[in-house]
């Protein structure tokens, strides 16, 4: 049956006994009911009833009332509008989009004065279009567009991976229908909805695993250990069995194996009258495989996702006691979001090569980087930065102890990679672990890490457990890949959102981390997101929530913009390595030096970079050495290098630099070097070697970090006329004036770049008037002021070398 013709548009349980139909068009009678059936059984639903046109605006976030047509939100799904001085409207292909900001007759009103109420919008039948099908979104007065979220029916991608509202005029309010199942009608996975009028019978799935994926439970999860005893327990809600083995051998050798108990019909549990500190154990998870839905094989040992610890990627688990889990006593207060600097780092690239006294097994963890850190010249204080980015350090999927591996193949949530540890088998990465994140706080430094919660690594214990339940499948019951993974997991199932925030509550609370960077974070939904925030914050207000706002399927930077993520800004990343290379325009270094104000709410929403792990390093991406081999830099590459530093300090929002980008690191041209540690490992013999550039980026973040430099960090949402801008024609050279309108009572600044081999004299009303103390430029830093070769200013003009850059501390 073609889709246009379909009768049941969606269908699904709400609860264990009612559910909700939509159909495809409007049910037009008011003396009867669709002719719809519960099926297989085709049996007479205990009620079905028509929602009133006000309830359907609440699905499909419009109705029609008589002679009108109604669009509808809740001020509680978006926390913006909780503030009664933010205005919305209503944007579509009807009103062009975000031409209608502003224009009363689309601006949506709030029914009450309270803070949760309902905002809406009447519009007359004849402004829309009668036989048409079109696309609609909500967007307030400053351009933020309102998200729409997954549970819409009538939510469908647009371009670019953006999701609008469906407006169909054959869908005004009159089209969907809630059922309650027959008394006593228990279901049991092969429910199906029955439209039959004697011409047409359509059978609808009504997906059981819709049902399975609101199964939730309170209880405790994992391996609990209280007054003697130990409790394992397993949501695992459709098993038809589950097993623990448990013993002191590593491997599993001589575990004893027990059958678990379900407790409240979809959690498994065991009681065990002794204290199992320091055991190992698996799980075993049975159940019926049909439809492939399913993953279950009894056989097979499943590492327990809430394993404190455990030893390597397939397990097993160790039972750790509360004692080693204490919550830290005090909190690590680290800078505001406006004053950082993060440098991204591997564990084993810091420690590999350190120019230090360390056993191999030390170059290989937290051992060897706590050394380095306190060390004298350490690389780490030296450098300047006030927080660490680690790259993942939850347990993953390399797979031996010495294999080399990025991390972002997470296997567990809550265990510290236990390759990176000492003594792996006595659950060693949990106090080490520990020491080293207060080795950071002990030398100022934040300390952030890159968490993976889109996909799982191998095995795939999850899948061993549900399936469906832990991960998106498509019609064919596979797993789907917008990862480029292999998997991805469902993250907004009870279960799952408490797992992923369980776990990152246990690194808050346990080993007192400060923030998160979240891996292809739109896979997790802004659902999710808003939650792990909420949750979070409520422990540690200071918290750094940092989202790669993109994946293969979309990207919600636009969505973000309204919560307290920051987000990885690509696009400066992929401009600055163009303008540098003399190919950017005026535009665009205004707009990236600003802070990229049109994708960010508050200036620190933006975390600026031009290098991470993924993707070509810095040098490799912009040098003149054929394939992409930045090894032997020329001395373009060096002095384009140092042009982007300055761009990159001296851009409004956060900056972050990779480990080794300040001394020319180089990969050789090789795009991806997930599992390459001979080519990530740093070489401190290059911070010698390229001495001065890495100076260069230490004396730009000293000063961005001073008080001098204070007019660079910028908190909160970037006021009007903070910025001036100054240009020649045919150049993307600027200048760029910051606390321009003398707003802050902090030292004006004058910075310049000029990516070209031609000078830009370019005019500036302020030369001439004013004193300006040059301190740094294209190869030297000097808070107190350059001495000699400065760069020549004067007669409202400043005239910049060829591919040069200067900074300068204005007076007066």
């Amino acid at each position: 049956m073609q889709a246009a013709s379909r009768k049941i548009a969606h269908a699904f349980w709400e609860s264990k006994d009612s559910g909700i139909i939509i159909l495809s068009k409007d049910w037009r009678s008011t003396t009867s009911l669709p002719p719809l059936l519960l099926g297989p059984r085709e049996l007479r639903f205990r009620r079905l009833e028509r929602l009133s046109p006000e309830r359907s605006g609440r699905y499909c976030r419009y109705f029609r009332r008589k002679n009108s047509w109604y669009f509808t939100i809740q001020s509680q799904r978006y926390p913006e509008l909780l503030d009664r001085k933010v205005r919305v409207f209503l944007g579509g292909d009807f009103n062009g989009w975000g031409d209608a900001i502003g224009q009363s007759q689309w601006e949506l009103l709030p029914d009450t004065d309270a803070a949760e109420t309902t905002y809406e919008l009447r519009v007359p039948l004849k402004l829309l279009p009668r036989a048409k099908v079109s696309q609609f979104k909500f967007v307030t007065e400053d351009g933020v567009w309102l998200d729409a979220p997954e549970s819409a029916p009538n939510r469908v991608y647009a371009q670019d991976g953006v999701c609008n509202f469906v407006f169909n005029p054959d869908q005004s309010g009159k089209h969907i229908f809630r059922f309650e199942s027959p008394a006593g009608y228990e279901p049991v996975g092969n429910e199906k909805i029955i439209w039959t009028d004697g011409l047409v019978v359509e059978v609808h799935e009504l997906p059981h695993t819709q049902f399975l994926t609101m199964a939730s439970s309170g209880l405790p999860m994992g391996a609990e250990v209280r007054r003697g005893r130990t409790t394992f327990r397993l949501f695992a809600p459709r098993a038809k069995s589950v097993a623990v083995g448990y013993g002191t051998k590593p491997d599993g050798t001589d575990f004893s194996k027990h059958a678990l108990q379900c407790s409240d019909a979809v959690s498994w549990e065991l009681e065990v009258a002794e204290d199992l500190s320091g055991s190992y154990y698996w799980f075993y998870v049975d159940g019926d495989n049909s439809e492939g839905t399913a993953h279950f094989d009894g056989s097979f040992p499943v590492l327990d996702p809430y394993a404190k610890a455990c030893l390597g990627h397939r397990g097993p688990g160790i039972v750790v006691s509360p004692e080693r889990l204490q919550k830290s006593p005090s909190q690590f207060q680290g800078p505001a979001w406006h004053d950082m600097v993060i440098m991204e780092a591997h564990i084993r690239d810091l420690a590999c090569h350190a120019p230090i006294e360390l056993t191999a097994r030390e170059r290989m963890g937290y051992a060897g980087v706590r050394k380095w850190l306190k060390a004298e010249a350490s690389y780490l204080r030296e450098i300047g930065v006030n927080t660490i980015e680690l790259q993942p350090i939850q347990e993953f999927d390399n797979r031996a102890p010495e294999d080399y591996h990025w991390g972002y193949m997470t296997v567990n949530y809550f265990s510290p990679e236990s390759s990176y540890a000492q003594s792996p088998e006595s659950a060693s990465q949990v106090e080490e672990f520990k020491a080293l994140v207060r080795d950071f706080h002990d030398e100022g430094m934040a300390l952030i890490l890159d968490v993976v919660y889109n996909h799982v690594g191998e095995p795939n214990h999850l899948l061993f457990i549900d399936k469906f339940y832990y991960f998106h499948t498509d019609e064919a019951n596979d797993l789907v890949n917008w990862s480029g993974c292999g998997n991805d997991l469902r993250c907004d199932t009870p279960m799952a959102r408490r797992l992923i925030v369980e776990s990152l509550k246990h690194l808050v609370e346990v080993y007192d981390v400060d923030g998160f960077r979240f891996d292809l974070a739109e896979l997790i939904g802004i659902e999710v997101l808003r939650e792990i925030e909420k949750e979070l914050k409520a422990i540690k207000p200071t918290l750094v929530l940092i989202a790669e706002p993109w994946s293969f399927r979309g990207h919600i930077q636009d969505e973000l913009r309204e919560t307290g993520f920051a987000s990885w800004n690509d696009g400066f990343r992929e401009s600055m390595a163009k303008y540098i290379c003399g190919n950017g325009n005026q535009e665009g270094i205004a707009y990236f030096l600003s802070g990229s104000p049109s994708t960010s709410r508050f200036v620190a929403q933006s975390i600026n970079y031009t290098e991470s792990h993924d993707d070509y390093c810095w040098l490799d991406r912009i040098t003149e050495r054929p394939k992409h081999d930045g090894s032997n830099p020329t001395v373009l590459d060096r002095r384009r290098t140092h042009l982007m530093a300055a761009v990159l300090f001296a851009s409004l929002g956060v900056p972050m630099i990779s480990a080794g980008q300040d001394f020319l690191r180089s990969k050789r041209g090789i795009h991806n070097t997930y599992q390459r540690g001979d080519l990530n490992a740093l070489d401190y013999n290059q911070r010698l070697m390229y001495a001065g550039t890495h100076a260069y980026f230490s004396a730009w973040i000293r000063f961005r970090l001073s008080s001098e430099g204070e007019a660079l960090r910028y908190n909160g949402g970037l006021r009007d006329g903070y910025m001036q801008f100054y240009h020649v024609d045919g150049s993307s050279a600027v200048l760029a004036s910051y606390n321009h309108d003398r707003s802050r009572n902090v030292p004006r600044l004058l910075f310049g770049v000029n990516p070209h081999f031609e000078y830009a004299s370019i005019e500036c009303e302020m030369v001439g008037d004013l004193k300006f103390v040059q301190i740094a430029d294209h190869e030297r830093f000097d808070p107190a002021g350059l001495k000699v070769a400065c760069i020549p200013l004067g007669e409202g003009r400043v005239h910049l070398p060829p591919l040069s850059c200067g900074l300068w501390i204005v007076q007066g």
